[in-house]
Order: structure tokens, then sequence, then C-alpha cells
């Protein structure tokens, strides 16, 4: 037999976070706990199916009108119209003025990368392989391989962590974006910054805006967790809302896996706003042929699932009673690690557990006590410091705290 023509293929280091669940998994440490993970936990620690999504889905199921027939190419009508309309507002200036559209997709990667290649392809001229893009240090890790897999040559990124003041550094931010080429692309996190759960106020995203507008920069907004960050739509759509209201073209990819609870469902929207109905339908046209051969046409039973919901002024309003639920707990877990750090004495200053928003917080911890976190204490998180508020309940409270604290006054 000839050798196999895969044998000059490397193996690719494994995804982190996964690597990570599965070292979690592997481990037969009763005191175990994951931090990594990048989904809601109950306080047992289970998965959530929502309430409304099981009542929704049984709906589906005794609808006897639908079928498994292909959808539009762009994706089901009614979904694409309702993500936009809570992305940007019953109110939204852009949806009454019929300059907006959207695409659904397979999650917000999908969201992100039908955005990428149609900007590399077609965004201020039609070869923007050049182009810079701007991506916040830290990221989630996939917004720099998404572009880069679309064929974007100059990723670079703009400050935006103080490791010493453990919040946003507004300064350098504003700094790289005057420093910015005219025309660069900009990924934005609308709502609980990933990984380190620190978001502009409204006044900081103000000035973000005004740099942004002056310096002609193209804001692409990832909205991953809206509604699930502070419990309110509107609060935590206020960024995309207002540079809407400042006259910006922008993307907006949205993830419904985490509001929804429907990770393994993929269902993503990506919003477009132009400055007139022409410019977008001719926008949406190229978008078509992308998908076309990306994934030729999207599924639809998630799809279905968000577009009842938020079709029903019933359905939509016990959505948001869940949605509250699931934002409430991690609240409630940050107050409670936070508490118990500072009741401890342990070095440093804990406030920044408290002010971050989301899912996620960047605790501060370096590797080296990540590493000790890990291996003698079976609490896996990421290298990086970041946990997951959700794995966190009232049993492991004080065992992770004890931990960190004991992690923190050991391990410089």
């Amino acid at each position: 037999m000839a050798a196999s023509i895969f044998t000059a293929v490397p193996r690719a280091p494994p995804v982190a976070v996964f690597k990570l669940t599965a070292d979690f998994r592997e481990d037969g440490d009763a005191r175990k706990v994951n931090l990594g993970v990048g989904a809601y936990r109950t306080d047992e620690c289970q998965p959530w199916v929502l309430p409304v999504v099981k009542k929704v889905e049984q709906m589906i199921a005794n609808d006897n009108s639908l079928n498994h027939e292909y959808l539009p190419i762009l994706g089901l009508p009614e979904f694409r119209a309702n993500a936009s309309r809570i992305a940007l507002g019953d109110d939204s200036p852009a949806i009454k003025e019929n300059r907006i559209g959207s695409v659904q997709s397979l999650g917000g990667t999908g969201a992100l990368r039908i955005g990428a290649e149609f900007l590399r392809r077609w965004y201020n001229g039609n070869n923007n392989t050049a182009t810079p893009v701007y991506i916040s240090a830290p990221s989630w890790e996939n917004h720099n391989s998404v572009f880069v897999d679309a064929g974007f040559k100059d990723i670079r990124t703009y400050h935006y962590w103080d490791a010493a003041k453990r919040g946003l550094d507004l300064q350098g931010l504003l700094d790289d974006m005057e420093k910015a080429p005219e025309f660069s692309i900009f990924i934005l996190h609308a709502c609980a910054h990933n990984p380190t759960g620190t978001d502009p106020t409204p006044d900081q995203w103000k000035q973000i805006a005004a740099v942004m507008k002056r310096r002609f920069l193209f804001p692409f907004f990832d909205s991953a967790y809206q509604g699930f960050a502070s419990g309110s739509l509107d609060k935590d759509a206020w960024a995309v809302r207002y540079f809407v209201s400042e006259g910006f073209e922008l993307f907006c990819a949205q993830s419904f896996s985490k509001n929804f609870g429907l990770y393994n469902e993929r269902v993503g929207n990506l919003t477009v706003v132009g400055k007139d109905a022409d410019n977008v339908q001719r926008v949406l046209s190229q978008m078509e042929k992308i998908v076309r051969t990306t994934w030729s046409n999207p599924p639809s039973q998630g799809a279905r699932i968000v577009a009842t919901t938020l079709s029903s002024p019933q359905l939509f309003a016990e959505w948001k009673d869940n949605v509250k639920t699931m934002a409430d707990r991690v609240l409630l877990m940050r107050s409670e690690l936070r508490s118990r750090l500072e009741s401890l004495g342990t070095p440093g200053t804990w406030n920044h557990i408290t002010e971050q928003i989301g899912m996620f917080s960047f605790t501060g911890l370096n590797p080296k006590q990540v590493e000790y976190m890990i291996k003698e204490k079976h609490i896996y998180l990421m290298a990086s410091g970041r946990i997951n508020m959700c794995g966190l309940t009232t049993k492991n409270l004080d065992y992770v705290a004890k931990s960190i604290h004991e992690a923190v006054t050991k391990i410089q």
C-alpha cells in the first residue's frame, strides 16, 4: 500500500475550551469544578432548557401545517425580522426607514463569517484583504480566526483591558481608533465583553462612536448575550442602537445560543444597517451568494422556536422572564464570590468581580495560579484567568473562593 496522501497533515492543537471540558470529564476527583465551559448552568450544575422553549417546541411538534421544505436562502423571514427588531428596538429609525436587512446564520459564528466574507469581497471596494481589522485585546478567540479565514491579511488589536486597574483602558482604545487608517473595521462586543466582562458605559460608548464617525471606521458588533448580561434586552442593546441613531452603517452578529439556551441548534442572525433600502438590498443579494456556497440553506427548528417566541406578546414576556432568571443567578454568583474573597482577606481588590457583567469574569489570576487551581484544586478555568460564573453554585462557592485565596496567596 502507498503511503497516505494525508501523511504531511500536521495535527492541529485542540480548541482550548473544549479540551478543558474533556480534561474535566476525565478527572475523577469529587471536588472538581468546571469554570471553563461557555454555557449556562443551574445551581445543580445542569444545562437548563428554558420553559418557554419547551412550550414552543411542543407547539411546533403539534403544528401539522409545518414541513421540512427548504427555507429561503437568507432564512426564515419572521425569524430574521424579529431578531433584527430586538437588536435595534421597536422604534428604530433604521427599521422605520426600511434600511435594514438580515441573514439567518449558523449561530453567531456563522453571522460573523458571512459578514467577514462580504466585507473582504465588497467593503469600500471589491478586494479588501489589506483592510485592517481591529479586534480587542483580549477578545473571544474565534474572532481572529474568522477574519483570517475569510481572507483578511492585516489583523490588529486595539487596547481594551487594563490589567492594573482590572477595567477598561478607554484612553488606549480611543488612541488606537485615532491612529487607525480610515475605513478600518472594528469588531465591537455589544455587551458582556468576552472574556473580560467589562463593558464601556453609555458615555464611553458615545466617545467611541464620535471617534469612529470622524475617522470613518466601520463598526461590526458581536451581540452574543443580549438580555443575558443585565436581564434587560434594551440595556444590553444600548450601544448598537446608539450607533444606529448616529447614522452609522454597520453589521451586528446575533447569537441565540445563550439567551434562548439553543446552543446546539445554531441559531444566529446578521443584521445589516445601511444608508437606504437600495444599498441594503444590494448587500443582501451578495450575501445570498455567499450563503449559497457556505451552507446553502439554513436549518429551521431553532429559527422557528425563536420566531414563534418573539412574535407572541405572551411568549415574549415569558421568555424575558426566563432570561432574567439566568441573568439574576449570574449576578448573585458574582456578589457571593466577591463577598467570600473579601471575607477571606484575599490579597488584591475584588470589586471587579461585581463590576463586570455577563457570563464571564476576568479574575486577574495569572497562568501559574490557574495551573495551581487545575492541578491542585481540580478547578478548571481558562489560562487567561477567565471563569464562567455559571459554573459556581451555592454548593461549591466556598471551595472555589478558598482555592482562589490559596492560589493568590501561595503563587505569585
